[in-house]
């Protein structure tokens, strides 16, 4: 069995062996554009303007759209390429690399605006043959059935695959309660308005409790020389709160909150939760953004990447500035 896992491993097609690829979100060149799309064209540019909140099952959140009215669209195809396009430009094949088709599962209010989460139905890309997708499925299918591992089942596992083609980043989140901490990163997050902000969470885990009784978060984002400790501090979404010295805390702290910051710190946001609701395996959490700093002139921030677009723009010589762990 050991043998043929390492047949499929060299057989798979894929350039580099780790999953999730960090990298300097800024420095990333010629990174690809994601468009909502509608009849075979391009109508709205939202490579900077989405959220990848969810993978089990797979959940993009959108903000207020003026061109598009997402109220009424019950069903939204999203398109990957490495073209730019301008709106209502016909998209041909070489212009998708990727598509995901996605059905509406939640709409909120955010004062006067609003902001739409949508579940992926289906989703397909050619960063690789269909050949080596359908190796990697099967080493999916033999090796990723763990306990305590989200499996990621059938045509979830690409589309997962291709909402990591774009940078996504690790920031770090802290609470408090009573003088005690805790410290893990997420990657399914990010501002949906000038003034609110989402973080989606695991039904059930301790980090997940710890925000429900503290109410109130700060969230940072790192540089990307801190990337093996943020990656260290994934068990932390099931560990209890702790003393200050057991985390890397450096000597700053927020600004209303007054929680410390981890070191490496490059931008913070302070948070007050608002709303949860739930869908899948992930809790979604709502809040309003307290206040926000940048505490570098000119932040990299820390994000990683799938492996199947890194091996994509390898095989496309495009340059990649990876941090293997």
């Amino acid at each position: 069995m050991l043998f043929f896992k390492k047949v499929l491993n060299k057989f798979n097609g894929l350039y580099f062996k780790q999953e999730y690829l960090c990298l300097a979100k800024e420095l990333l060149e010629q990174p690809l554009c994601v468009y909502i799309s509608a009849e075979n064209r391009a109508i709205k540019d939202i490579t900077n303007h989405h959220l990848f909140i969810g993978y089990s099952p797979l959940v993009l959140a959108f903000p207020f759209y003026k061109e598009i009215d997402l109220s009424r669209n019950e069903h939204v195809d999203i398109l990957f390429s490495d073209h730019q396009l301008k709106p209502n430009d016909i998209v041909t094949t070489k212009d998708a690399l990727a598509r995901i088709s996605l059905r509406k599962i939640h709409e909120q209010g955010l004062g006067t605006d609003r902001y739409y989460c949508y579940e992926g139905i289906s989703g397909r890309h050619r960063f690789i043959s269909a050949a080596y997708q359908l190796i990697i499925a099967l080493q999916n299918q033999l090796y990723n059935k763990k306990p305590g591992n989200v499996f990621l089942a059938g045509n979830l596992l690409k589309q997962v695959q291709i909402a990591y083609s774009i940078p996504r980043i690790i920031s770090l989140v802290t609470v408090e309660q009573n003088s005690l901490f805790n410290l893990f990163p997420t990657d399914l997050h990010g501002q949906i308005s000038d003034e609110y902000y989402i973080i989606s969470l695991r039904q059930g885990g301790k980090a997940a409790q710890q925000v429900e009784m503290t109410k109130k978060v700060l969230v940072t984002e790192v540089d990307p020389s801190f990337y093996k400790t943020v990656y260290s501090l994934g068990k932390n979404h099931m560990q209890d709160f702790k003393t200050k010295e057991q985390f890397p805390f450096g000597d700053r702290f927020s600004d209303l909150l007054k929680l410390p910051l981890p070191r490496s710190a490059v931008y913070f946001r302070e948070l007050e939760w608002q709303q949860s609701f739930d869908h899948g395996i992930h809790r979604f959490f709502l809040f309003k953004i307290m206040s926000k700093r940048q505490i570098l002139d000119k932040p990299a921030t820390l994000a990683h990447i799938h492996t199947v677009c890194a091996t994509w723009r390898h095989n496309k010589a495009l340059p990649g500035n990876y941090l293997l762990r």
